[in-house]
């Protein structure tokens, strides 16, 4: 668990460098690791995702000069583990002599958005506070549905109730609620035993070796 707190503050210190950097400018912040840090997930997570946006009537953005200044920027700092730019994405990651755990960033290109929130990142493992563009909750539910549908990560599974237990409504069909059910009866002990509960502190984790996303599949109509 110590390393995941590590974790917390490494994804801190990249989030407010960014900042610096004005990078956080082109970036929307998502995934568990926006839950955690902007909304109070109770899950950590590992690294840092976002949406790479064109703005308002830009058509000629060029991403590998905008992805190649980031990592210029980044190599002052942190070693340069890995980064590919790929079609649908930018990828890094970065290690630090600081931190026991290297740290993945993701950024997905071309990304439309017509409306996005603002919301304070911060860890109370962590004296720095970052004020960041975040993806709606209800987009972000709904990017969590397609996600654990694809990959069936239990992660996924934990995130779409966590948003359950917050209000957040979605529009899910009836045939993809049963998918998203046939993918929780499908979860293993492996996976909660293991993947999810090393993401979560000791107290908690016995909650869902028993209850089995209860909320969620109430929420989805079972």
């Amino acid at each position: 668990m110590r390393d995941l707190i590590k974790q917390e503050q490494f994804e801190m210190e990249v989030l407010d460098r960014l900042r610096s950097g004005r990078f956080l400018d082109r970036l929307v912040f998502g995934g568990g690791a926006m839950l955690r840090l902007c909304y109070g997930l109770d899950r950590h997570s590992v690294d840092l995702d976002f949406w790479l946006l064109n703005k308002n009537g830009e058509k000629d953005f060029d991403h590998t000069a905008w992805f190649s200044g980031l990592l210029q920027f980044l190599a002052r700092h942190y070693e340069i583990r890995d980064a590919a730019e790929k079609f649908h994405t930018l990828l890094i990651e970065l290690k630090s002599p600081d931190y026991p755990r290297s740290l993945k960033l993701e950024m997905r290109k071309g990304v439309k958005m017509t409306k996005t929130d603002r919301a304070i990142a911060y860890s109370r493992h962590s004296s720095v506070q970052v004020y960041v563009r975040t993806i709606p909750l209800p987009e972000m539910m709904t990017s969590k549905i397609d996600a654990f549908l694809q990959r069936k990560e239990i992660r996924d599974a934990y995130d779409l109730e966590f948003l359950v237990k917050k209000g957040v409504q979605a529009d899910i069909s009836p045939e993809k609620g049963d998918q998203i059910l046939t993918a929780i009866a499908a979860l293993t002990r492996q996976d909660y035993n293991v993947k999810l509960c090393s993401l979560l502190e000791a107290d908690q984790r016995p909650y869902y070796r028993q209850n089995n996303f209860r909320i969620l599949k109430s929420y989805l109509g079972r």
